[in-house]
């Protein structure tokens, strides 16, 4: 059984983060900060970026097979991309999907990133969240789906972790919409537990063992929060952060926005994850109108409330 209203809400989201956070790369000369603290919203229009880009492929090659067919679906992001490569994606990427676009095997073309070890970039992680809310009653297929998801693009084990550890957030985020949210700390030992061996598992469990109350700037110097653009220098900071907000979607962005980093990114993973489990009807409405248009799709068209699956 899937759940495709939870991945609808956890799409929304998704691109709502990204857009939030892309939103406060602001100009140095900005203070930031400040404009943080007091709870300023920057300038519309918020633009989303290659995160939301490759979610939205994400979601309607689920929406079309019900699963993942990693051949179909690396044809996909090269198609996407080459649609529109200017939605900010990493040097690596670039290179990626111009190359399975113009019809090399991505088998060969990710596996020989990085002289042979797979970019370890956080962009698995990143589209992920809806395919997670996906798969909520099955966690098994949730990791094993992200998993193949991750493979088109990321040959990495760390990015592969990361793509996983995502997904297994959203899945259990959504699976237990209708119950009490769980402790940060149990929440996030759950998640690990369903992981790999890796660096992204270890920060995660240091993520877990974090104090009641600890600032979102400790958190973000301890397990870095996207500076390096990898795997685990991203996804424990971001699921860190959604976990201690997973009843609060626009509380979730302020506090994911505040470690920084790469915050398009940890802002998109966190929200995917949040709107899992809560949709996204307490965000306030003038956020959806500084966010930038979608494409037009019935795949992420609206769909029927919760109550009448």
């Amino acid at each position: 059984m899937t759940s495709p209203h939870h991945a609808h809400d956890s799409l929304h989201g998704l691109i709502l983060g990204d857009a939030f956070g892309d939103a406060w790369f602001t100009a140095s000369s900005e203070p930031a900060e400040e404009l943080w603290a007091t709870r300023t919203l920057r300038p519309e229009p918020w633009l989303w970026t290659d995160d939301s880009a490759m979610a939205l492929v994400l979601f309607a090659h689920l929406s079309n097979h019900g699963q993942i067919h990693p051949d179909a679906l690396a044809a996909e992001f090269a198609a996407e991309y080459a649609r529109d490569p200017h939605r900010k994606y990493g040097p690596s990427m670039h290179a990626v999907l111009k190359r399975i676009g113009a019809g090399e095997d991505w088998r060969t073309v990710t596996t020989e990133q990085f002289g042979g070890q797979g970019s370890y970039g956080n962009g698995a992680a990143m589209r992920v969240a809806p395919l997670g809310a996906w798969f909520a009653a099955d966690l098994d297929a949730a990791a094993e789906q992200a998993r193949l998801s991750a493979l088109t693009t990321h040959a990495h084990p760390e990015a592969v972790a990361g793509a996983v550890a995502v997904a297994v957030a959203a899945a259990l985020a959504a699976a237990g919409a209708a119950g009490e949210a769980p402790p940060r700390s149990e929440f996030l030992y759950e998640v690990a537990a369903r992981l790999p061996d890796s660096e992204v598992r270890s920060l995660i469990r240091v993520a877990a063992r974090f104090p009641v109350g600890t600032s979102v700037r400790h958190a973000a110097a301890v397990l870095g929060s996207g500076l390096r653009i990898s795997a685990p220098d991203t996804v424990p900071f971001a699921l860190w952060s959604a976990a201690g907000h997973l009843d609060d979607l626009p509380e979730a962005l302020w506090q994911t926005v505040g470690g920084w980093g790469d915050r398009d990114t940890t802002c998109a993973i966190a929200a995917g994850v949040v709107a899992a489990r809560t949709g996204t009807g307490a965000v306030p409405e003038g956020w959806w109108q500084a966010r930038e248009p979608l494409p037009e799709s019935s795949c992420w068209a609206p769909v029927p409330d919760r109550d009448s699956e």
